[in-house]
Order: structure tokens, then sequence, then C-alpha cells
């Protein structure tokens, strides 16, 4: 797949000479209708140990709130079970939304994730709340809307408890974050739009698009971040991963039909149904209005299907049109083993090896 070398070549989709870049998984821990929530986190474990044996260099996995169909709603719960799991793979989140949590229970939940699988953990930021505006209320105590200043502070305080001295105190209350302090995990801002591109860029951190879900914003987002970047401790140059929808099957057809689930799942999702993922037979079935087509075809318009050859191709344009250092794949397939199948014919058309521990 076309490399980070595309930096020089990102207006220029027909690279030549591609080279490879690491691939990464974004698990939301999808429950299937009819399964449970308590088989979906299972079934995480098991992909993570799966795509670990296939050469994927993180996973990662989401936090979102009131939806029957996600069961990632404790992103550092899920992080220490997959972590204790594996043995070479990066976990991480992709990601904590910060606007729900206090900055200290964050700094602790990973402090002490790094502390237990050193080397091997990623607190990736959101600042969006991942959920509803009532869930989203009852996640911060209170209905108040947040403000501009909210997120750009709440993140100073994160950063804070994680450089201080082991043995020394933070803020006004002069508290002791253990065990963030001297176990700080490499620290991303996700986001959708050009707000994380930009506060990343001067931060000098690295920087994740949620590209499966806000194609459009993509490009602009890549080149505030690249544009605003300032060298820092953690980071000489700008870093940038790409999460990618992509659903990929021995056939173009059969890819097709197995991404027909998620496709029906964002249209209840988008009409203010939310549910279980269904089944491809189930969205097969679906009587689709026009209008409805365009809603699934507008999410799924940026989304990488097909065969092998088919997800390669795609792949390598998106990362030549956008110069990404990395990509972060993410398969909400019906089948525990179609995803598992998904993962396996994708490490293979990228050419991905084994970890070695």
């Amino acid at each position: 797949m076309v490399g980070s070398q595309a930096h020089r070549n990102a207006l220029n989709p027909t690279v030549s000479d591609p080279v490879n870049i690491p691939l990464s998984v974004l698990d939301l821990a999808p429950v299937p209708t009819g399964s449970t929530s308590a088989r979906a986190l299972r079934d995480s474990v098991e992909l993570a140990r799966h795509v670990e044996g296939l050469g994927y260099h993180r996973y990662w996995v989401a936090e979102h709130h009131n939806m029957p169909g996600i069961a990632s709603s404790a992103p550092a719960v899920l992080i220490g079970q997959v972590a204790a799991a594996t043995s070479t793979i990066r976990v991480g989140s992709g990601g904590v939304m910060l606007p729900n949590h206090p900055p200290l229970v964050v700094a602790e939940q990973f402090g002490m994730l790094e502390a237990l699988h050193p080397g091997r953990i990623d607190l990736g930021i959101g600042r969006a709340p991942g959920t509803d505006g009532h869930t989203a209320a009852a996640l911060r105590r209170t209905a108040n809307p947040l403000s501009v200043e909210d997120f750009p502070r709440q993140l100073r305080e994160l950063i804070d408890y994680f450089g201080q001295h082991p043995d020394g105190p933070v803020g006004p209350g002069r508290i002791h974050a253990v065990p963030a302090a001297g176990n700080r995990p490499p620290l991303w801002l996700l986001g959708s739009s050009d707000y994380s591109a930009r506060a990343a860029g001067l931060l000098g951190l690295p920087f994740s698009f949620a590209y499966h879900f806000s194609a459009a914003g993509l490009l602009p987002a890549l080149e505030v971040y690249r544009d605003s970047f300032r060298p820092s401790e953690v980071l000489s140059e700008p870093y940038a991963m790409v999460a990618a929808g992509v659903v990929c099957a021995e056939t173009d057809e059969h890819a097709q039909w197995l991404a027909g689930s998620q496709g029906l799942a964002i249209l209840r999702l988008r009409t203010g149904r939310p549910g279980t993922l269904p089944s491809p037979d189930e969205a097969a079935a679906h009587p689709f209005t026009p209008l409805d087509r365009e809603v699934v075809d507008a999410f799924q318009a940026s989304h990488v299907v097909g065969s092998p050859d088919t997800v390669r191709a795609g792949l390598d344009r998106l990362i030549a049109r956008s110069g990404a250092d990395e990509v972060m794949v993410t398969s909400q397939i019906f089948d525990p083993g179609e995803r598992r199948r998904s993962y396996e014919l994708l490490a293979g058309a990228a050419g991905l090896r084994p970890h070695q521990a």
C-alpha cells in the first residue's frame, strides 16, 4: 500500500512504487441481532488475538453509549482484557471521549494500563460525547452545554497529570495522579473536523481522522494538521492515521452482501431507531425507499468493500490521496467468523507479517 512518502504526492493518486504502511484495527464490539453484549465482548477479545497473529499494528476500541448494537461503552475495561489476552499488538482507545470523564479518572485508568502493559498502550482522545444529549448529560452529571474552552482545559489537565514527577502533586488541590505519573502512554487526538487536527498539530501529537463516517473533511483536516504541526518531545514530524470502513470477502458480491448489515444499521440509527446489528439476509430483504437508499449510500460512499484485490486498490487510492502514515480498519460485519475472515483476507492482500514477541 502507498506509504507515508505520499505526503509529497498527496494530490497524485497514481504514485509509483507503493510501499507498505502499518494497518490497524478499530473495534466497536458490534452486537449482532440474536446475540448478546457479553458474547460481543468475548468476540472482540478473540478478534484481537486473531489480528495480532496476522500482523496488524494496533487494536483500538471505541467509546459509544446508549447504542444497543455497540458493546464498547467502557474502553479502559475492554483494553485491559485485550492487552491481557495478547502480547505484542498495541492496544488503545479510539477513543476516550474526554467530555464524558474527569481528566483525573482517565489519567489514572490509562496510567494503570500502561503500568501493567508497558509500551503497548495508546490513549486516543476525542471531544464528542459519542452518544445522544440525554446520555451525555447523565455521563457528565449536568445538562449544561460544553463551552469552547472546556476541551482544551480538560486536555491540558490530563496531560499535566501524566507529566508530573512520580512523587509530585499537580493542580490546585495538590493531587497525586497514581499511577499516571511516570506511566504516560502515547497520546493521540481523534477527530472528524479541523478542530482536533489543529490542536494535535499545535501540541505536536499524532492525529487520527474518522474517515469512515466523515469522508468530506479528510483532506482539509489533514492539511490543517500538517500546516499547524509543531515538533514536540514525542513527535518530530506529523503522523496521520486514517480510519476507514472496510469489508473484505472472497468476491465483490459477497462483500457487498456482508456490508448490507451496517447499511441497515446506520439507517435505523439516523432515523432514531438504533438497534443491534442486523444480518445480511435481513438487510437484503428490507424494503428500502429511495430516500433510505440515499442515506445508506451517502454513509457508505467512503467505505472500501470488495474482494482482496478490490480492497487493496481502494485503500491504495485512499492512502495516495491523503498521504496517511497508517490506516485503521473498522469492519462492522454480522458474523464474527466472517469478520475475522475479512481481516485475514486484507492482511494477505497487504502482505502483513505476524508480530514477533
